[in-house]
């Protein structure tokens, strides 16, 4: 057995073994004809995770949760509302809403910029470790799943050689990455901060990693300067259209090699840094998660949350705390996951900087 059949069989068993599934038969290789299961997606089990996080109870449906995401009506329930969003279902073996991804995140290079550069390996996944073990105690009915987002392509306050103002990091550091998640049977993200270059320009080379059933995708807006300013000094943008770019590139990945479900997280505190979020679409192969990444008081996160995250619905949201940033005066302290619970709709995507 190939190495990577060994990765995708070791993160299909502590991930997606416990999905039901059919079974179709094969011959391949010329050998005996024998069935091999073919996972399915628990429909009831999907929609009534995510009637949960968004707080609302299913007794005020008219329908049931599953039937509610099948409908084409728009008067499926006594009041409308904006969450849970009624989009295309996943395929299966899909991550979201059935477990919650806790991650890290950084950069080795960098103690300023997350966690990961900030503490000695063993440390940091000590820490990752008992994060995820607090989450776990918060919400009993979601298993956690520990993650490293790691900053694959970095924005950079000089142009470059190329003019780009970003730097691809060496193979050396996602591997490295790639390892670590390993030994804590978790999942990694190559984030990617584009400068003045663009998602169809970056992420066509991470698709040696991207291929591998375990690696996720996230991208920053902050850092996409459409209009030629050197990042750090305005705040970046995405349109749909760019979202809707790195959803279809997974979903290509996805088919191409028959791999799980992938998760494509966006990070975003204003509204302007995602533009026409109806228009984007997610896809059976990607889910789509919008993380509020800004940093500040309790007050300020919820009040962010609640102003750019809730009222322009995708499909599941995340939050991002910030050990030091978060604790600026005035701040009296982090958000604790109950807090974060409470939000509507409740984060599946923890992430700490």
């Amino acid at each position: 057995m190939s190495m990577g059949a060994i990765v995708f069989a070791c993160v299909y068993f502590f991930y997606y073994a416990d999905f039901s599934s059919l079974a179709y038969r094969s011959a391949a290789f010329g050998g005996p004809e024998h069935f091999i299961p073919l996972p399915t997606l628990n429909k009831a089990d999907y929609a009534a995770r995510l009637f949960a996080l968004a707080h609302v109870s299913t007794s005020t449906l008219a329908i049931s949760p599953e039937a509610f995401f099948d409908s084409t009506t728009t008067s499926a329930t006594s009041t409308p509302r904006l969450w849970p969003v009624k989009t295309t279902y996943p395929d299966a073996p899909a991550i979201l809403p059935f477990k919650r991804i806790v991650a890290y995140y950084g950069n080795y290079y960098s103690a300023q910029m997350g966690v990961l550069g900030e503490y000695p390996t063993d440390q940091m996944l000590a820490m990752l470790a008992s994060t995820t073990a607090q989450w776990a105690a918060a919400d009993p009915t979601t298993p956690v799943v520990p993650a490293l987002e790691y900053i694959a392509v970095v924005a950079q306050g000089r142009p470059g050689a190329d003019g780009m103002y970003r730097l691809r990091m060496p193979a050396s550091q996602i591997e490295k990455t790639i390892q670590l998640a390993a030994q804590i049977h978790g999942l990694v993200f190559l984030d990617v901060q584009v400068g003045l270059s663009n998602l169809q320009t970056e992420l066509p080379l991470l698709e040696p990693y991207l291929k591998m059933p375990q690696v996720e995708l996230a991208i920053d807006p902050e850092f996409s300067m459409k209009y030629g300013n050197p990042p750090g000094s305005v705040i970046g943008t995405f349109d749909a259209t760019d979202v809707n770019y790195a959803a279809s590139f997974l979903a290509g990945i996805v088919d191409e090699y028959h791999l799980p479900t992938k998760v494509l997280v966006v990070h975003r505190f204003t509204e302007a840094m995602v533009t026409h979020y109806k228009q984007i679409r997610p896809l059976p192969e990607v889910e789509i998660v919008m993380n509020m990444d800004g940093w500040g008081s309790k007050a300020k996160k919820i009040g962010t949350y609640n102003a750019v995250i809730y009222p322009e619905p995708v499909q599941f949201t995340g939050i991002k705390l910030f050990y030091k940033n978060d604790l600026r005066p005035p701040s009296t302290g982090m958000l604790t996951p109950a807090e974060i619970l409470k939000l509507t709709p409740a984060p599946i995507y923890i992430q700490y900087q």
